[in-house]
């Protein structure tokens, strides 16, 4: 009889291990994100006062000395940056669900303009990846922030759009690029436009802040790209 009682409680063990093994589905299932309103609101403001800041002086900027100018730039990035580490420390990157497009894209804008803090550009980014391969980040602004890395941090970008200009022409180039031949396939991939295309309207948009510089010089008017030319 003893025996058989040992036998039977050996047996449950047996039982109880092998359920322990099969979690429950929906134990296993991945946590949905609850949209954050606050956040999208704060990275709104932010976002807003990071567009003065990238842009040239405008308003009552414009009695700014160059070196004060300098100063509130370099204010706003620094202290945003900052704010961007703790909200990225707390939920990762900030993807559409989390904000809304509109917030994860505001997020991801200033990381692009956090340059004097590479090593925090580059831990967003591996986490981007993820919700980009997830549907829920925009996978160009990616493609944006990678070279971004890549030319804070001393290599040759993927994707060209990290750009300087030919201060004779006006004309748009990229800074250093990797396997220039295939790059449009590479665009393409993250749903950038051509290179020519995306050149052209860099240097458009160049020429215009800069029209007076230009004109002065006997340019009136910026030299493109043909299509297909790269």
């Amino acid at each position: 009889m003893k025996k058989t009682f040992v036998f039977i409680m050996m047996v449950l063990a047996l039982f109880g291990c092998k359920n322990e093994t099969k979690p429950d589905k929906a134990e296993i299932k991945e946590k949905e994100v609850e949209f954050n309103q606050e956040l999208a609101d704060e990275l709104a403001g932010m976002a807003e006062v990071d567009q003065v800041a990238a842009s040239i002086p405008q308003g009552k900027y414009r009695a700014l000395s160059q070196e004060e100018w300098k100063a509130f730039k370099d204010s706003v990035f620094s202290t945003h940056q900052l704010r961007l580490e703790e909200i990225f420390e707390k939920h990762g990157f900030v993807g559409f669900d989390l904000a809304g497009r509109q917030g994860s894209l505001n997020f991801w804008l200033m990381v692009q303009h956090s340059d004097h803090k590479p090593e925090f550009q580059k831990e967003v980014l591996e986490k981007m990846k993820i919700e980009v391969d997830k549907g829920n980040a925009i996978p160009s602004n990616y493609g944006l922030l990678v070279d971004r890395v890549k030319i804070n941090t001393g290599e040759k970008q993927v994707y060209g759009t990290q750009v300087t200009y030919n201060f004779e022409t006006g004309q748009a180039y990229p800074k250093p690029l990797a396997d220039s031949s295939a790059v449009n396939e590479r665009r393409k991939a993250v749903g950038l436009p051509p290179i020519e295309s995306y050149l052209n309207q860099m240097t458009e948009m160049h020429f215009e802040m800069n029209k007076k510089m230009y004109q002065q010089k006997g340019i009136t008017e910026p030299k493109f790209y043909e299509s297909g030319s790269w």
